[in-house]
Formats: C-alpha cells, structure tokens, sequence
C-alpha cells in the first residue's frame, strides 16, 4: 500500500467527492477503484478493510482509512490545508463543518422523492442564501483577505468552492446578491491544481442524475 492514494467509491460524487477535491487541491495523484456491485461492498467489508462497515475509504500512508471528516483531516494536516496553528485549524474546522453541513442538503436534493422536491429546494435556497452564504460573505469582507484563514490556501477554500458549484448548478443565480462570493470563486477557481481539477478530463465527477440513482442503491441496498 504505498504509491498514490486509492480511493475506495462508487463512480460518482457523494462522499467521496471533497476528498478528491483535497487531493487535487494539493497536487496529488490518486487511483481510483470503483464499486459496480453489491458484492464490491461485501467483500471490503469481509476482508476486514472497512473499519465502521462502510466507504468511502482511502488507502493512504500505510492505512485503510474511513470516515470522511478523519480522512479530510489527514489530507489537509499532511499537505500544509489546516493553517499554521491550532486557533487557525478550530476556525477551519468550523467553516468546513457548516460548509459540509450545506454539502449534505445539496447532495441529497437528487435523492428526494418526486412529492418532496420542491420543498427540499426551497429549503436548500433558504438556507444556502440566509444562513450559510452570509457567514463566508462576512468573513470576506471583515478581513479582506484572499483566503478564508490566515490569507493563506486552506481547506476552507478547496471545500468552499466545491459547495459554491454545486449550489450553482441547482441554482445558477444563487450567489447573485454575494459579490465578494462571487470574486472567491473566480479567485479560487484559477488556483493552478484547482484550474487543472476544473478541466474536462479530471476525476472530479459530474452532479448525480436521476437515471443514476438505481446504480448507486443496488451497489448500497
């Protein structure tokens, strides 16, 4: 187990995907092994491979290791994402708790039933746009800096951005009334490892569709 990282998934986004952004934020090289069958699943959970019974894991430094947030921690503490001291890290950690809080809500919405949809937007847009967007917007503006913390590239930024995206392709006006959103984007975005990951061709993946969504139970349920 050594080499590049091995990510450990379905072909699709989920979980998986802010460790892929991690990862390509910081120059790294993965392989992939994705999932196609139930029987996938069963046999990493058979050979002892999944530590809590489930993915995404990461073979990484020796380890299998699971759990999204612990697997995000590592990537960003060894590639120099998690600030320069422990008040820097916990303000990391905040942001990237409610970033991935609204991460969640986003992911799901294709999951919802057809009669539950249209609530579960309004509820994303509401929350998106009155709770969390506000809080980046401010931050921006408080300290006029480049990057969320510490004016340096942090994880903060890498899973910002991710979620800024994805909340634009639900919604492609969504960050109309955040300027200062709007500029971290295009700031971020022309990163040179995040440039290179926003190319056709990367191993980021595109937004689940519907037609997906059979795959992904059968592998799962």
């Amino acid at each position: 187990m050594s080499g590049k990282p091995k990510l450990h998934y379905f072909n699709g986004r989920g979980r998986m995907e802010s460790i892929r952004w991690l990862l390509a934020a910081a120059g790294v090289e993965f392989e992939e092994c994705f999932l196609e069958t139930k029987d996938d699943l069963t046999k990493l959970q058979k050979d002892g491979s999944l530590l809590f019974q489930q993915v995404p894991m990461v073979e990484i430094d020796g380890m299998k290791m699971v759990q999204t947030r612990a697997i995000g921690n590592y990537i960003s503490a060894k590639y120099n994402l998690y600030g320069k001291d422990l008040k820097e890290r916990a303000l990391i950690d905040m942001y990237v708790e409610g970033i991935i809080d609204l991460n969640e809500l986003l992911m799901s919405h294709t999951f919802q039933p057809a009669d539950k949809k249209e609530q579960h937007f309004a509820t994303l847009v509401d929350k998106a746009t009155n709770r969390y967007f506000p809080v980046f917007e401010k931050v921006l503006k408080d300290h006029g800096q480049d990057f969320l913390v510490g004016n340096r590239f942090s994880r903060a930024d890498v899973q910002l951005l991710e979620t800024l995206l994805m909340a634009e392709e639900c919604k492609p006006d969504i960050l109309a009334k955040f300027p200062l959103l709007q500029s971290f984007k295009a700031r971020i975005s022309n990163v040179p490892t995040i440039k290179k990951f926003l190319q056709p061709g990367s191993q980021r993946k595109p937004p689940i569709q519907e037609k997906d969504i059979p795959r992904v139970m059968k592998i799962f349920h």
